[in-house]
């Protein structure tokens, strides 16, 4: 029969959804490779990370002992949780659409959990004791540079901390500190933020663009973001992205499901810088 759905059409539509779902949520998520990334294995879903406190070293006199330093580390918990997307291809659907129906679903269900990890990755801004800005002033070169002194008193090399902002907030700044930036002409660096929201460096810092980061308490045109090191925040994946398909015989229909399981949260808080400011082009 011509409009025949058969297994083998299923089945190749759905390997499709399956490679683009998966590139797509790899590619989409801005924050996911910009903090530490950890594996829950075995049967549970939880996983306690070390934090060590710095220890000192000390000046000793010959023949001396050394005064013994306590290393006592506190721990960081991450509790994984699902999260997932579901929709149904009917038969009929399947069986007149073009073969870029599969890639569409892909895209939009690697996007859609992408998004979702970056959305939790950024609540956690909100956490850090550190702010630099305000919701009445416009983000410049100089409040960057404050962030970044604020990252560099912690000894952090400056050069691995990274800066998440709207992309309003990036408009103020580039616009006031274009020669800050690293050339946006190089070719090398256009492909960066198509792949990545990579737009640049300021102070040391790579600046990242984001539109997953939301208005500060629903005012428009008031952002919260972050300056951080990878350190700051811990990512500890239980299931990356995975795609399963489940028939509907009475429907006519078989129904596609995406889901991954993560957890997130802080990890060392002076290792992050809550960033706050108001978009000159947004504010209402």
């Amino acid at each position: 029969m011509a409009n025949e759905t058969t297994s083998s059409t299923l089945s190749e539509l759905y390997t499709e959804i399956i490679a683009e779902a998966l590139f797509v949520a790899q590619e989409a998520s801005v924050l996911r490779n910009l903090v530490t990334n950890y594996n829950i294995t075995g049967q549970g879903k939880e996983i306690s990370v070390p934090i060590y406190s710095a220890v000192s070293a000390a000046a000793v006199a010959e023949a001396t002992d050394l005064s013994n330093t306590a290393v006592n580390p506190t721990e960081a918990t991450f509790t994984a949780s699902e999260h997932g997307v579901m929709t149904t291809l009917t038969d009929l659907g399947a069986s007149t659409a073009s073969r870029n129906v599969a890639a569409d679903i892909g895209k939009l269900f690697g996007n859609a959990i992408a998004k979702r990890m970056d959305q939790d990755i950024i609540a956690l801004f909100d956490g850090f004791d550190t702010i630099v800005g305000t919701n009445s002033t416009a983000w410049t070169a100089a409040k960057s540079f404050e962030a970044a002194a604020e990252l560099r008193a912690q000894n952090l090399p400056v050069n691995e901390c990274n800066m998440v902002i709207h992309p309003y907030i990036a408009y103020d700044l580039k616009a006031n500190a274009t020669n800050s930036f690293v050339n946006p002409a190089d070719a090398r660096l256009q492909n960066d933020v198509m792949g990545t929201g990579f737009v640049g460096s300021i102070a040391g810092m790579n600046v990242y663009e984001s539109s997953n980061i939301d208005t500060l308490g629903g005012v428009t045109g008031d952002y919260l973001f972050s300056a951080f090191h990878p350190s700051a925040i811990g990512l500890a994946m239980k299931q990356d992205l995975k795609i399963e398909t489940q028939r509907d015989a009475s429907l006519r229909g078989t129904e596609i499901v995406a889901t991954a399981v993560w957890g997130e949260g802080e990890i060392h808080d002076a290792y992050g810088v809550e960033c706050v400011a108001d978009s000159s082009i947004k504010s209402p």
